[in-house]
């Protein structure tokens, strides 16, 4: 089994080469003065970290799993010590406020770190990150009396956050729970209810779990605009917020899943339990998405990271496996499988997507940044309308292509890649749940087309469209390349503007083409993606000639290859809803 070592180089070209890091930030008057030497130090220690912290014990998680014993949950032998450690190296402080005890690093850093510690363990990876949802949100909705008693412990990671939303009859349709809050004398609540699929919900790495709870108070209006959101503590606290007794809630059981065995997913019960309101009342699924669209980003890079590793497995294995005579070789009987054609074809495809994904992760890391940190209203105001726009076609390209690497790198193995030795039917069984949890990619691409594109009457649009053309209209020295994404550029034109055009007066037709529209979107993102990291080849001061080189054939592959199927999904698109809506529902 290959080990997964963090491709360093690769993200160093994109944060200097291609995106220039230093004096973006710069330029956003971000509060750290962070240098090249500092950055780079960052993530070769970030790197040595996951790669020989959390990744060895990445197996073990899937083969040993979670343990449920009279509501308490164990995790994975390791795990304990390998979370310690990554407190006790300040990578749970990473991103968060200086306010509260975080470093306050940019999240053009933060997805780079993230990315390395999915690829090594994508299990260990959702405690971390579950919290960092958790203190986004508490920070930018609770009162200040809340965020002094909740923040400081979770940024340093002795608390850990996690998201209850779902109940057994109530899943993307949060209208419909039925999880009550009944206020009380001294100004808490109480929370009785049942939740469903909570990451985290239950586990042995913190002291405490600081549990954001969608309830609904007792008289307020029906539907989604009736939910408050609650923190609700697994371990109450004194005067003096220090840990005092078990709050009333416990877990009843965990799943048993397909993959990410490692990771606790829990029924947790709130029996009158003690929480506080955060913000307003019947306010709370507003205040929750903002967890929520953080946590949406995060499961994309999941998909990126398990690329990663997947990847360097088959390239390995491609290297030094012999299989029959290669097209080009003249002298032997057999060659290495990276000589064959089919198997160039899937290492290409991995890693073309894996590379452009990689630039637009750090792209999108700074549109975050500039939401907070940009010196003018304007344009952060216009950074927070991109970023909405784009969270949608992270969350679900970044997975959609990351089962799909998975699924290739296990077909470059072979039978060896289906058995356990070599660890790649493991990545396919942890990358699949992306495509499903926080929203499946369904929803987000009726969530790009109904709320980002439609009703929010192209504007979201517009900033993305002028973002992908301005940097392939920057692509110098590659004209053919450049003529071949300018085509697809102009078709995602058209057709945005023929759905907005047809979608009113056809009801179906949007949920009939929104995931066709979603991967159009996201390969045209990438083409853009590809255009500035040609672009960062010119003065590449981390590449040599022959990585120059490997990247201009990827690209050439990925506009040959992968950027040609716009053609077949604007056709999908202009096709409409006809064929679907052609059965009543007793038919099907």
């Amino acid at each position: 089994m290959s080990d997964y070592q963090a491709p360093i180089n690769d993200m160093l070209f994109t944060l200097h080469d291609v995106i220039n890091i230093i004096g973006k930030l710069q330029d956003l008057k971000h509060p750290l003065e962070l240098d090249e030497e500092l950055v780079n130090a960052i993530l070769e220690e970030a790197g040595r970290f996951a790669s020989q912290v959390w990744a060895p014990i990445n197996r073990n998680g899937d083969e040993q799993g979670c343990q449920f014993d009279s509501g308490l949950v164990s995790t994975p032998d390791g795990f304990k010590q390998a979370y310690q450690q990554f407190v006790e190296s300040g990578w749970a402080s990473f991103y968060a406020s200086d306010k509260y005890g975080g470093q306050g690093m940019p999240k053009a850093l933060h997805v780079l770190l993230e990315e390395m510690l999915y690829a090594s363990n994508t299990s260990l990876c959702l405690y971390p990150s579950l919290t960092t949802g958790a203190i986004h949100a508490i920070l930018t909705h609770a009162s200040d009396e809340l965020k002094d008693i909740w923040l400081p412990k979770m940024v340093e990671g002795r608390w850990a956050g996690a998201m209850c939303l779902t109940e057994s009859h109530a899943g993307t349709d949060l209208g419909l729970i039925k999880t009550k809050a009944q206020p009380t004398d001294d100004g808490h609540y109480e929370v009785t209810g049942t939740k469903i699929f909570i990451t985290g919900g239950e586990q042995d790495l913190t002291e405490n779990i600081v549990h954001l709870v969608l309830a609904r108070v007792a008289g307020a209006p029906e539907g989604v605009k009736g939910i408050s959101l609650f923190i609700v503590p697994k371990m109450t606290l004194d005067d003096q917020g220090n840990i005092q007794s078990p709050n009333a809630v416990h877990c009843g059981s965990i799943e048993h899943k397909m993959g990410i065995k490692g990771s606790a997913t829990c029924v947790m019960n709130f029996d009158g339990a003690k929480a506080y309101l955060v913000g307003e009342e019947n306010q709370g699924l507003k205040y929750m998405f903002s967890m929520m669209n953080n946590e949406r980003l995060s499961i994309g890079i999941q998909g990126i990271g398990l690329t990663s590793r997947s990847l360097q497995t088959a390239t390995a294995y491609a290297k030094e496996r012999l299989q029959s005579r290669g097209p080009l070789d003249k002298k032997s009987d057999t060659s290495y499988i990276v000589e064959h054609p089919d198997v160039r074809k899937m290492l290409f495809w991995m890693r073309s997507h894996l590379e452009a994904s990689r630039v637009s992760l750090v792209w999108l890391g700074l549109l975050v940044d500039r939401i907070t940190d940009h010196p003018e209203a304007t344009e952060r105001a216009k950074a927070d309308k991109l970023v909405a726009f784009m969270t949608p076609v992270a969350k679900a390209f970044y997975s959609d292509f990351g089962f799909e690497a998975c699924n290739k790198g296990l077909q470059v193995l072979g039978g060896h890649g289906y058995i356990r030795e070599w660890g790649q039917e493991q990545l396919v069984r942890d990358a699949r749940i992306a495509q499903i949890y926080e929203g499946t990619n369904g929803i987000q691409a009726m969530d790009l087309i109904g709320r980002k594109l439609l009703s929010d009457g192209g504007e979201g649009y517009q900033l993305f469209k002028t973002a992908i053309w301005q940097a392939v209209a920057s692509l110098e020295g590659y004209a053919d390349i450049q003529q071949s994404m300018q085509k697809a550029l102009d078709a995602h034109y058209e057709t945005t503007e023929w759905i907005l055009n047809n979608s009113q007066d056809r009801p179906a037709l949007a949920g009939s083409v929104a995931t066709d529209y979603l991967q159009f979107t996201g390969i045209c993102w990438f083409a853009s993606m590809w255009a500035l990291a040609l672009n960062g080849l010119k003065n590449s001061r981390f590449l040599n000639s022959q990585q120059k080189q490997e990247k201009e054939a990827l690209a050439q592959f990925f506009c040959q290859k992968v950027l040609v199927q716009y053609q077949s999904l604007q056709s999908s698109i202009y096709a409409g809803e006809d064929s679907l809506m052609m059965l009543s529902a007793e038919q099907i």
